[in-house]
């Protein structure tokens, strides 16, 4: 008893025409037709310049209320790493001297720009506060 010829076998067993014959030259051209404008999509896709993204414009203030943010956690780091043993005594004195007058800076610059627009614009995070130290 035989068995029939399994499917997967079947493939290797079909004959694969070599004769170009089999395809005219409107065949061909297609064909290559095809394949250029494959090629150029493809290229088209992979290359394509990005769409420019538009961010929302910032306002000096806000840019500054950013620096400061940035500047007390740097400061918090430094007092951190200090505390750790990463950092001898100079460098200690020196990197936290060199923050503090960039925060100093920083605060002088927000304090003008809010004295110069009339109204205190604070940072959201901020509580806001009276000239005797009370909330408004």
């Amino acid at each position: 008893m035989t068995l029939p010829p399994m499917p997967a076998l079947w493939i290797f067993q079909m004959q694969v025409p070599t004769d170009n014959s089999l395809l005219d030259a409107t065949s061909k051209s297609f064909l290559l037709f095809a394949t250029v404008i494959f090629t150029i999509g493809l290229l088209f896709y992979i290359f394509k310049p990005a769409p420019a993204e538009h961010g929302v414009e910032k306002t000096r203030l806000a840019y500054l209320y950013e620096r400061k943010e940035q500047t007390f956690e740097n400061l918090r780091d430094l007092n951190f790493e200090y505390k750790a043993g990463k950092l001898s005594d100079a460098d200690f004195s020196s990197m936290r001297d060199s923050m503090e007058q960039e925060a100093a800076n920083i605060l002088a610059e927000i304090e003008e720009l809010e004295h110069e627009s009339g109204n205190r614009q604070g940072d959201p995070g901020e509580p806001a506060v009276g000239s005797l130290g009370q909330r408004r």
